[in-house]
């Protein structure tokens, strides 16, 4: 396993849990249809509870003997995410600044790379 490739998909994936956890203080959760008509503790508190699987589905992947294919979805979740990011920018309920959107971006830059150097090999 190269070093690099792998502590590009570190730094990506740390920057997606960072992400996350400034997701919070963002309250992201105002941006989606479904929870936005929610009271704001309860909407919250779904907000929160609903990475609990994603988090575990992507941990299980990654720590199975198929921990390449889930290098591949985390990266390509990273760029998708990103790119949603850049879509909703200009939404009324967004309230992400520089330092938000800096950790956002350079995720999608490591999944980008991440999956760039994974991939290289095979079509070499």
């Amino acid at each position: 396993m190269d070093l690099l490739m792998l502590v590009v998909f570190v730094i990506g994936l740390s920057l997606l849990l960072v992400h996350e956890m400034d997701a919070i203080r963002s309250k992201e959760w105002k941006m989606f249809i479904g929870l936005r008509s929610i009271e704001e503790r309860v909407a919250y508190r779904l907000f929160a509870l609903f990475h609990i699987p994603l988090y575990c589905a992507a941990l299980l992947l990654l720590l199975s003997e198929h921990y390449d294919v889930g290098w591949i979805i985390v990266d390509v979740f990273l760029i998708a995410h990103a790119l949603v990011h850049v879509v909703f920018r200009k939404h009324k309920e967004n309230q992400f600044d520089a330092f938000s959107y800096s950790i956002i971006y350079a995720a999608g830059a490591c999944g980008l790379l991440h999956l760039v150097l994974f991939l290289t090999p095979y079509f070499t």
